[in-house]
């Protein structure tokens, strides 16, 4: 009832950028926060940046200052804008989204988190 896609992801040299995308589809009521994650190989998933509806945003310290997330209310779009790409930066890219879903009950808005699929970014000369 609610699908996440993410895309954008690709294989960059050291030093270039990528931006990723992200739409949430399908029975929304109201989206909260989004979200990017990322997963390296043998290691946990971990928070990249998250942004709120009201445009608070959060960032991991490895990505400070690098990377910026920004977000589209009208599109229900998530964006992850990467520069100065590292090595360490590899890892599949998860997006998530905060959303209650729109039902045939008007007071009734379940809540739940959605998953994309998963996005591989690869830093590599």
């Amino acid at each position: 009832q609610v699908q996440v896609v993410e895309s954008g992801g690709g294989l960059v040299q050291p030093g270039g950028s990528l931006r990723l995308s992200c739409a949430a589809s399908g029975s929304i009521f109201s989206i909260n926060a989004m979200g990017w994650y990322r997963q390296a190989p043998g290691k946990q998933r971990e928070l990249v940046a998250a942004i709120t509806s009201g445009g608070v945003t959060d960032y991991a310290d490895s990505v400070k200052g690098r990377f910026t997330i920004s977000r589209d209310n009208a599109k229900n779009t998530v964006y992850l804008q990467m520069n100065s790409l590292k090595a360490e930066d590899t890892a599949v890219y998860y997006c998530n989204a905060d959303v209650r879903r729109r039902t045939s009950y008007s007071h009734y808005n379940p809540r739940n988190i959605y998953w994309g699929q998963g996005t591989q970014v690869t830093v590599s000369s």
